[in-house]
């Protein structure tokens, strides 16, 4: 059984000053630790993923890949805030018995990372060997990084920033209205919002591909007045992820990416750059608008020990995920 499941029965303290009393997680492991402990792997995942890592980016991971179970002991924890199974939206308040739906309190990506901690903790882990984010999954891993760094040998961050531009803000509050104004939004039950997560979920769409990439796969012959491939395309991707994730998440977990600055509290955004010794590799995709390649480059211009590689790629931000390959061959040329 990859999929764990556990309890940490004290109460988390939350950047904002808030707390939950206690938080469930799950995790996915895979392959064996070795008797040194020297093979851990830990995958920081993005917005909508999960902790099943082999399931969302299987042409990184898994077997014959460039992170096999065979060779390393490979951790994945869904993030708190998230809906599939770790404290969140629509776990029970223990004060009132009920779901917390919109009375969850407001996270961050440091308390994210703070329930990392602990499940590393739980684990007995000690020290990873690769920690590794794309995306969102980044923001958490360069946090980590920041909080632990003696834990650390090496650490990849794919299509990621040191914090949340202001283009990326926009985009969220854009999709956040969306769901804001389905009449069903705040209804305490987990379908409420879907509509407008469906909606959401468009907005999303158009900045994790690009013109591009649409117009190579979306384009109809020149015939057609309506039923276009595009629109059947974005409403595919809509309804697909409202079976599968839910709006609270997706508002709470947006509202945690809008904040996301390593800087916040600690000094200027060059000099906490700087302050990251570990042996680092950056990773960019070429057509990527929502984390475009300058982000990468300004990390890897501060950051000591690292090195920037460009995914030359037609499919924006999604290539981080479509493109494992590549990613992979990077990895493999920087650290084996």
């Amino acid at each position: 059984m990859n999929r764990h499941f556990f309890t940490y029965r004290q109460s988390l303290k939350l950047e904002s000053g808030d707390s939950i009393p206690s938080i469930d997680l799950v995790y996915h492991t895979y392959g064996t630790l070795n008797e040194d402990k020297s093979n851990v792997v830990w995958f920081c995942h993005a917005l909508t993923a999960n902790s099943d890592v082999l399931d969302w980016w299987e042409s990184l991971c898994g077997e014959g890949k460039t992170f096999d179970p065979s060779k390393y002991f490979i951790v994945c924890a869904n993030i708190i805030g998230s809906c599939y199974g770790s404290s969140g939206p629509l776990s029970i308040n223990e004060k009132t018995k009920i779901s917390y739906y919109s009375s969850f309190p407001k996270i961050t990506i440091r308390d994210m990372v703070q329930s990392h901690i602990i499940l590393r903790k739980h684990l007995n882990i000690e020290k990873i060997d690769v920690l590794i984010g794309g995306s969102m999954g980044g923001y958490q891993a360069l946090e980590w990084a920041l909080a632990e760094p003696a834990v650390f040998n090496k650490l990849i961050l794919v299509a990621t920033s040191a914090q949340e531009s202001a283009w990326g803000i926009a985009i969220h509050t854009a999709q956040r209205l969306a769901i804001e104004t389905d009449q069903t939004w705040k209804d305490e039950n987990k379908n409420a919002g879907a509509t407008g997560l469906k909606v959401a979920r468009a907005i999303g769409m158009l900045t994790y591909r690009n013109y591009e990439a649409f117009v190579k796969t979306q384009t109809d012959d020149e015939h057609k007045l309506d039923n276009f491939k595009a629109s059947s395309y974005i409403n595919y991707q809509g309804e697909k992820l409202v079976k599968r994730f839910n709006a609270y998440s997706y508002w709470i977990l947006t509202k945690a990416m809008d904040s996301h600055n390593i800087a916040r509290n600690r000094a200027d955004l060059k000099t906490v750059l700087g302050s990251i010794h570990t042996n680092t590799l950056i990773i960019g995709i070429s057509s990527d608008q929502l984390c475009p390649v300058t982000e990468q480059k300004l990390m890897a211009q501060h950051i000591p020990n690292s090195k920037f590689v460009e995914i030359d790629s037609p499919y924006g931000h999604d290539g981080f995920l479509i493109e494992g390959k590549l990613i992979g061959k990077a990895i493999e040329s920087h650290f084996i």
